[in-house]
């Protein structure tokens, strides 16, 4: 595999599903989690502010319907929404805190993390979760707690992963220039809004998830392609 960068990055901008965690985790763990939760979540914590807000920007975007009906509507079609992410954080945060929840990562991940952080780089995170439901599954791995490893987590304040305009948000809050950012997801589409803003970009295609690779992105199956590609620190050389 040959490089595609004289130097490398500075700046490592992951996605989560697809890209650090099998998919299979977030649909077949998570979410029939939060799906089983959510009811009893949202009568038990009525008085809670984050809870109102969220049924209240659901009742604004879908007037006219049943609140928890439409959040389940939502969960159908993987919707990437604010007050539904919002309060599937919330459903996590009690099962990680119980001890229900433990969050998988791919193998190759942690040690791909710790040895680019010890080098220098900055790690971040952009996901479609809300950055406290990104923190709640890198803190609790079957890896350990990996969140002091990141040094920032970024959500849909930033906007939809899919428009450019949202990496351009992200460079500008950061502080960070486009040519010396990378990011790694799974989606096409999001590359392609990322390729817009100015930042490199590449394709995760994991076997075990069934990703369809493109053929505009440059390809990696494992952040040890990742590392080879983009001249970064490879944690199967380093013995990380």
């Amino acid at each position: 595999m040959k490089a595609v960068v004289a130097a490398p990055p500075k700046v490592i901008l992951l996605d989560i599903e697809g890209t650090t965690t099998p998919v299979s985790f977030v649909h077949k763990v998570l979410f029939p989690y939060a799906r089983k939760a959510l009811p009893g979540l949202i009568e038990r914590r009525a008085n809670d502010p984050v809870v109102q807000e969220a049924l209240a920007e659901t009742r604004r975007l879908a007037p006219g319907v049943e609140p928890i009906h439409q959040l389940m509507a939502w969960m159908d079609a993987d919707a990437k929404v604010a007050p539904l992410k919002a309060l599937q954080g919330l459903a996590w945060a009690e099962g990680y805190a119980e001890g229900t929840l433990m969050a998988t990562v791919f193998p190759d991940v942690p040690a791909a993390l710790r040895d680019w952080k010890q080098a220098g780089f900055m790690l971040a995170v952009y996901s479609s979760g809300s950055a406290a439901a990104q923190r709640l599954i890198y803190g609790h791995t079957t890896s350990g707690d990996l969140t002091s490893l990141f040094s920032a987590f970024l959500d849909l304040e930033m906007g939809g992963k899919k428009e450019a305009g949202s990496y351009r948000n992200i460079l500008a809050t950061q502080g960070w220039k486009p040519g010396t950012v990378l990011f790694v997801s799974d989606v096409i589409a999001e590359l392609d809004a990322a390729d817009a803003a100015g930042l490199l970009t590449c394709q995760m295609v994991r076997a075990e998830d069934g990703t369809v690779p493109g053929d505009v992105h440059p390809v990696a199956h494992n952040m040890t392609d990742v590392a080879t590609l983009f001249a970064l620190p490879d944690p199967a050389v380093t013995g990380s």
